[in-house]
């Protein structure tokens, strides 16, 4: 596959695999009738949530490695996000053009393909997958920002001890394996039991007819940003019955750069398609 055609790849690949499946610390309300076993794992999950960044912007330079199938390329580009507003990743060609761009608000996922002059934009909703899960904008900001989630969370600022309550907490080794079952849906984190960080986040959609679909992310790499630490490292794969992608994501350069426009405009030269027409040249690769 030559170079240009791969990146044509990337642009369709990297989207489906990130919506397939002020101060922001919390406040967690506690509770006087928790056994001492529940009192531990609700103070150990707040210690978790306590240890989320609390800025507004999140900017970074990023390397990214896409691999479909035997097809392997790497990028550079973009990230910028804009806690409770939008998380946009921007794709480069040639170090220098933007090949593509990928926009997720509270209110719709804009993918552009600036190399085929087309784009797709459509509610969170619209996409029966992530309507079915329970995934929307604020389980993939969690995500992107090495956080606990909760699936249809409204707002991520203020849970109750008798929510956290509900995650099942497992000790392996040096880790503690948090847990949330909810129907077809199993969540799990993989915690760092000194630290309180968040190494891995799996989510499996569980379907007996179709075959199940899972999406892993990786943190690695953990560096001080503000009072805290951040991952520099992310290693997300998709994994369907029938194909399985990989992203891979470095971070340099971070910063909370905020002189940007959150909204981009979509010139009248491009032309819009469907949620099917991706998905149907997403299958095919």
């Amino acid at each position: 596959m030559k170079w240009l055609s791969f990146v044509r790849v990337a642009v369709l690949a990297l989207p489906l695999v990130l919506v397939s499946c002020g101060s922001h610390k919390k406040v967690v309300q506690t509770s006087t009738n928790m056994t001492p076993e529940v009192r531990d794992k609700v103070d150990f999950l707040t210690k978790v949530k306590e240890n989320a960044q609390t800025g507004k912007f999140l900017t970074s330079k990023v390397k990214f490695s896409v691999e479909v199938g035997q097809q392997k390329l790497t990028l550079t580009g973009n990230l910028k996000m804009k806690r409770d507003d939008v998380i946009r990743l921007q794709l480069m060609a040639f170090g220098f053009v933007e090949a593509g761009r990928i926009e997720m608000t509270k209110d719709y996922v804009l993918i552009m393909d600036r190399i085929n002059k087309q784009y797709l934009k459509a509610p969170w909703m619209s996409v029966d997958f992530l309507r079915n899960s329970g995934l929307n904008f604020n389980t993939i900001q969690a995500l992107f920002w090495n956080e606990l989630f909760r699936p249809n969370q409204v707002s991520a600022d203020k849970e109750k001890a008798d929510s956290l309550a509900s995650y099942s907490i497992l000790a392996n080794g040096d880790d503690m394996i948090v847990g949330l079952e909810t129907g077809k849906m199993d969540y799990s984190w993989l915690v760092s039991r000194e630290a309180r960080l968040i190494r891995m986040a799996n989510i499996l959609y569980k379907d007996r007819f179709n075959g199940n679909t899972q999406l892993n992310w990786d943190y690695d790499q953990f560096g001080k940003l503000n009072k805290t630490l951040f991952p520099h490292k992310h290693a997300i794969s998709l994994t369907t019955p029938e194909k399985e992608v990989k992203l891979g994501m470095t971070l340099n350069y971070i910063g909370e750069e905020t002189e940007w426009e959150p909204r981009t405009e979509i010139s009248n030269k491009y032309r819009e398609v469907t949620v099917d027409e991706i998905l149907r040249r997403f299958m095919a690769l």
